[in-house]
């Protein structure tokens, strides 16, 4: 692996403990960290160069919550003004006829979106297992374009004639998905520093999987050493259920069954009371907030600057492209900040505080220390955006101005001190190939439909 040096770069946002924020600076990358931040750092002949005089560096950003495989069902049509629980419905049965090569095409098709965007990180949640589907799949893709990953096997297991949501043709047996849960853990989790590929177990939802699953996912993940992630108090209609069906609000029906700790993170927790904010505090559990989809389905406005001001986790997710239409990040951080200052809390929510939870606060929710950052010996997972765009002629605060203006696409994204995007382009896959196989297998999930 060939060093980077990344020479004078116009603004720098460290994302450090001090939050530093560096002019004119240097960065030198070798084998896959950074070694060096300063002035006028020396390089040898082969050490790559790359001018960033007219760039701004962030950290790579982080994505904590996605369903890449609903990258081929956007702007469904009688799905574009549904909420929630009617959305599900009307997706299900499409969903439910994807096959692996469907899969594969959809997760690189998000993983694609998302890198340009400036993501070099992105948790992914699949609980379609239908017709041979396997996570599997989703992993292989991941490979293909170079971000690092962090899927969860998902699970349904709790159909509509038991009382679920879901339909009862995509229900799993129960012994059968602890079974692959431990197996993709056992093939695919790398803890190892700077790791590419982490696994994580996710049953879906309240409304869709059992207690008992809910409990023996959470002893297993405990056992094997991973993550454990669901859904939770996405809107008044999840709540709803939960009380109905529990007898309790959401957060208290999870913490009843030990899905609360700093292994454990949470999509979306709109609809958290007081009450429940203070259990995710208490045991240091994670959240990740995904305001373009809570707006799409008029789920509601997560608190998340009183969330933040308690000393919670919190991270970004773009959600699945059914429900966001728009894989990316940069953009999800802008809505954060726009959503919050609807709130009275929120009216002090600054763009660096978005910039913040898209990079570092991912990490911690994801249990990543060694990213999220620009210091030395962290991982070298740094977006490059040019300062030279008609979007950002005019602006009196550059770093700010990423969350305020746009929209942005990177100019250069290195994961794991390797180039990914450079001048605006993936390098890893054909960006041609990838829509081409899009458009075949969007076609073939129509004409099924």
């Amino acid at each position: 692996m060939n060093n980077i040096l990344i020479r004078n770069c116009a603004f720098l946002t460290t994302m450090n403990e001090d939050r530093d924020e560096l002019k004119d600076i240097d960065i030198l990358v070798s084998q896959g960290i950074i070694r060096e931040i300063g002035h006028n750092i020396a390089a040898d002949t082969k050490t790559k160069i790359i001018d960033a005089t007219r760039c701004i560096i962030t950290p790579g950003l982080i994505n904590t919550h996605d369903h890449l495989f609903q990258s081929l069902t956007k702007t469904v049509p009688k799905a574009q003004n549904a909420s929630l629980f009617n959305w599900l419905k009307i997706l299900y049965p499409i969903w439910g006829k994807m096959n692996p090569e469907q899969i594969f095409t959809a997760t690189r098709l998000g993983l694609a979106e998302l890198a340009l965007s400036g993501c070099s990180l992105s948790a992914d949640h699949m609980y379609i297992f239908q017709n041979g589907c396997r996570l599997d799949d989703s992993i292989e893709a991941a490979s293909e374009v170079g971000l690092r990953f962090n899927p969860t096997r998902g699970a349904m297991s709790v159909g509509e004639s038991s009382g679920g949501l879901p339909p009862d043709n995509l229900i799993e047996n129960e012994e059968n998905i602890l079974l692959d849960m431990e197996r993709v853990v056992q093939k695919f989790n790398d803890t190892s520093e700077g790791s590419m590929l982490r696994v994580g177990l996710a049953p879906c939802s309240p409304f869709s999987v059992s207690n008992d699953l809910m409990r023996q996912s959470a002893t297993l993940a405990r056992k094997l050493g991973v993550r454990l992630h669901t859904h939770l108090a996405e809107n008044t209609e999840d709540v709803k259920f939960s009380l109905e069906k529990y007898g309790c609000t959401p957060g208290e029906y999870v913490q009843k069954l030990g899905w609360v700790g700093h292994d454990v993170w949470h999509a979306h927790c709109v609809k958290l009371t007081e009450k429940e904010i203070q259990i995710f505090k208490n045991t240091s559990t994670g959240i990740a907030h995904c305001p373009c989809s809570n707006c799409r389905l008029g789920s509601g406005i997560a608190p998340i600057a009183n969330m933040l001001k308690k000393g919670i986790n919190i991270g970004l997710g773009v959600d699945g492209a059914a429900s966001s239409d728009s894989s990316h990040l940069l953009n999800e951080a802008r809505q954060s900040m726009l959503l919050q200052r609807l709130t009275y809390e929120g009216k002090k929510f600054s763009a660096r505080n978005a910039l913040e939870i898209a990079t570092i606060g991912g990490a911690r929710v994801l249990g990543r220390n060694d990213l999220g950052s620009i210091e030395i010996g962290k991982r070298a997972d740094l977006a490059l955006w040019k300062l030279d765009e008609l979007s950002l002629a005019g602006t009196w605060d550059p770093i700010a101005s990423l969350i305020f203006t746009g929209p942005h696409y990177v100019q250069s994204l290195i994961v794991e001190g390797k180039m990914v995007v450079e001048d605006g382009r993936l390098l890893s896959v054909s960006s041609k190939d990838i829509i081409n196989k899009a458009k075949k297998s969007l076609k073939e999930l129509m004409d099924n439909h």
